[in-house]
């Protein structure tokens, strides 16, 4: 599960920010100043920083400055929507930058690009028996090939790279279709295919009145 550090002063904002990506699979940390954001940096591994430009104690553009030296992608999510603004936020270092207000699943949508396009999602997923390969889009389980649709490929990753954690149905829905939902029986389809296909009836587990989870071994 991707660790996402959560930088933003106002608590309606970060708490807004912090529920979403947690119901989306990842793990978050939320501090509300730049002192205390700094101070999590130095202690802790993330995968991801969202950071706001105008905070108490340290800024954005020094919190940048932190973050750099250890590589960790950073999305500057602010109400400073200026041309000027996102030019000096990009040279910086930033990896993209997110103008207040937002949609959520713009968002997301953005985390899940620059965590793929950093190499912190990962290329190579496993789980049990199982192997996905997002480069050669291949899965494999026990060595052998399994023949699965764009759709149940999309699925599995979904479930993989948030293991353990419960996954919304209308997350999924969003993920994997696009937020299409003519039918409210196809995600459930499609996981009683996979689990067929994996021969993981007991592994991929519904959470009632949430989704569904990959368990953890």
């Amino acid at each position: 599960m991707n660790r996402i550090l959560i930088v933003e002063d106002e608590q309606t904002i970060s708490r807004l920010i912090e529920v979403s990506l947690t119901r989306a699979g990842y793990a978050c940390t939320v501090a509300n100043d730049g002192v205390k954001a700094a101070d999590l940096i130095q202690d802790n591994d993330f995968d991801l920083a969202l950071l706001d430009i105008m905070l108490p104690g340290l800024d954005g553009y020094d919190l940048l400055e932190y973050l750099r030296p250890m590589g960790t992608p950073v999305i500057f999510i602010t109400a400073k929507s200026s041309v000027k603004d996102r030019v000096r936020g990009l040279s910086l270092g930033a990896d993209d930058y997110l103008v207040k207000p937002f949609e959520v699943e713009e968002l997301i949508a953005r985390v899940e690009a620059v965590l793929r396009r950093t190499g912190q999602g990962g290329q190579t997923l496993t789980a049990f028996d199982v192997t996905l390969d997002l480069t050669e889009r291949r899965v494999m389980r026990g060595g052998e090939p399994v023949d699965l649709t764009p759709r149940e490929f999309a699925l599995l990753e979904q479930l993989m790279r948030n293991r353990g954690a419960a996954l919304y149905r209308d997350v999924l829905y969003e993920r994997v279709w696009g937020g299409e939902m003519a039918d409210t029986r196809t995600l459930d389809l499609h996981i009683q295919r996979l689990r067929k296909k994996l021969d993981w009836h007991d592994k991929i587990e519904t959470v009632y009145r949430v989704g569904y989870r990959l368990k953890k071994e």
